[in-house]
């Protein structure tokens, strides 16, 4: 979907236009974010209302200042399972030091222009590493689904889940049968909503009504399961500034290490998201190096709040251009939203089983794994990528997140290798007699030389043809033949421009050709 005129900055006023837009978009990311909040928070192991807090933030810092307009900034599912590690083995006192540092890194990173490089990442690293996420949110809400507590790790959780299940349906634990009868009508209901919801009300997103659904179950049956506790002040334990003990945890090298893995995996989703939501509107691109200070901002508040790390979160922000959204305006007044709830309403939240914020993340992990991206990868990109990404995905399964990621793009790296000693990539771009655009490609084309490409790319005038010329091109990896698909199909969409490849001979100009005659979408 595309929509038309974005506003790349905040309007002076809330014109009609805007209130017509961009209020009633950010009613329905408030409905989204709501169930995601809390359900990230649970998978976290923290108190509900950190959720909502690091929502706040993201929706109204992150939307005054940041620099992809669309997007809407919150808690994310990715990080969930490292925030849980981070919360089991240093404690939750140490969240917010940990928050902050990784703040202060990515406003480092946006200041330095790294923002760009983000892009630069393998998509096969990038898509194994969410789907590996995918799978442990799995694996872990199993257990909370049945009133278990979740176990240490990914694999001792996957080794118990057979007697857990065993026990409630034998009923040896009544308690886990009624919270796995609450979680599995969630699950229900929401993917029944989401299939067959009328037209008049298809700005409610599935997983609020399925939410309610499975709090009105408990609530009218009176089931004795667990629910989401809340504190009497909500926010007495945010505004307790972390002290100097807390940061003094700092120093420590696991502590410091800890920081660095969340700047890294929140920049590289967040660039994800980006490029993700650049492509569903036809406005301004996305500033990445002032989108990724921004978020180094956001997280660095969420730290002292001792809250959630935040990234751009692509669940929300395609609501928000789904639902019509023109300005920054809508991510700040979703923002407010959130706020607005969790200071008149926090009773509410205590009417939430666990259950159901278990069923809404096994769906969430459920889409995050996308078996297409691998299949995907094998048929434009051959047997390499698609190896990547199954390490990428085994080995945040089985070992740790880190090691998951480091280990693909360690593989990432073996394709490029042997390329390494040729001429590095040039680009020449000229005006053709026909009016069109020829982009000249020589040398090898790597993810090392992906922002000197995308950045020749970018002066390349809006709605006019082009001709892609790869007759001198020793090479072209799989990252940028990937980009160079993204950004044909972009033009395409954006102005009906076409993006031609004059006569591919070599092995990676036939892939590059089928890649951009089926680019992802």
């Amino acid at each position: 979907m595309k929509i038309g005129p974005v506003s790349a900055g905040l309007p002076a006023t809330l014109s009609r236009d805007l209130l017509s837009r961009d209020l009633p978009a950010s009613i329905v990311v408030f409905m989204v974010a709501i169930p995601l909040c809390l359900g990230i928070a649970l998978a976290s192991g923290v108190p509900a209302e950190l959720g909502i807090i690091s929502g706040v933030v993201g929706g109204v810092l992150v939307g005054l200042i940041g620099g992809a307009p669309l997007q809407v900034s919150g808690p994310a599912a990715g990080l969930a399972v490292i925030i849980f590690e981070i919360v089991r083995e240093h404690g939750i006192a140490a969240l917010g030091p940990i928050v902050l540092a990784a703040g202060a890194i990515q406003v480092v990173a946006g200041m330095l222009g790294l923002g760009a490089w983000f892009k630069a990442i393998s998509p096969a690293v990038v898509h194994g590493m969410l789907a590996g996420i995918g799978v442990l949110i799995v694996v872990v809400q199993l257990h909370v689904l049945i009133d278990a507590a979740p176990l240490p790790n990914a694999l001792q959780s996957l080794i118990a889940i057979p007697q857990a299940f065993g026990d409630v349906v034998s009923l040896s634990t009544p308690q886990g049968a009624t919270a796995l009868a609450v979680g599995l009508a969630t699950i229900a209901v929401m993917l029944g909503w989401e299939k067959f919801r009328p037209a008049k009300l298809k700005v409610l997103p599935g997983a609020l009504v399925g939410v309610v659904a499975g709090s009105a179950i408990a609530e009218l049956l009176a089931l004795p399961i667990k629910h989401v506790a809340v504190p009497e002040d909500v926010f007495a334990n945010v505004f307790a500034l972390p002290g100097l003990f807390e940061f003094g945890q700092l120093a420590s090298p696991s502590v410091l290490l800890a920081a660095l893995v969340i700047a890294v995996i929140a920049s590289a989703e967040t660039m994800l998201s980006v490029a993700a939501v650049d492509k569903m509107h036809d406005g301004p691109r996305a500033k990445y190096n002032r989108e990724l200070g921004a978020q180094g901002v956001g997280n660095a508040v969420c730290g002292l709040f001792g809250a959630l790390p935040m990234t751009g979160v692509i669940v929300r922000s395609s609501a928000n251009v789904q639902a019509g959204a023109r300005s920054r305006w809508s991510a700040i007044l979703h923002g407010l939203w959130l706020l607005a709830f969790v200071a008149a309403l926090p009773q509410a939240l205590e009417l939430v089983p666990t259950a159901a914020l278990a069923g809404i993340l096994i769906v969430t992990g459920w889409r995050l794994i996308q078996l297409e991206h691998a299949r995907g990868l094998f048929q434009r990109h051959g047997a390499l990528p698609a190896a990547v990404w199954a390490a990428t995905l085994i080995l945040v399964v089985a070992v740790d997140l880190l090691t998951g990621v480091l280990v693909g793009l360690a593989l990432a790296m073996v394709e490029i290798v042997p390329h390494l000693r040729k001429r590095y990539l040039v680009v020449h771009t000229g005006e053709e007699k026909d009016g069109s655009v020829s982009v000249r490609l020589a040398g090898s084309a790597t993810f090392l030389q992906l922002p000197q490409l995308e950045k020749a790319l970018a002066d390349v005038p809006a709605g006019t043809d082009v001709k892609l010329e790869t007759r001198r091109l020793d090479y072209i990896d799989h990252t940028t033949r990937e980009m160079l698909t993204e950004w044909a199909d972009r033009r395409s969409n954006g102005g009906g421009a076409r993006v031609h490849l004059e006569r591919p001979s070599a092995r990676h100009e036939e892939r590059l050709a089928a890649a951009l005659a089926q680019p992802e979408r």
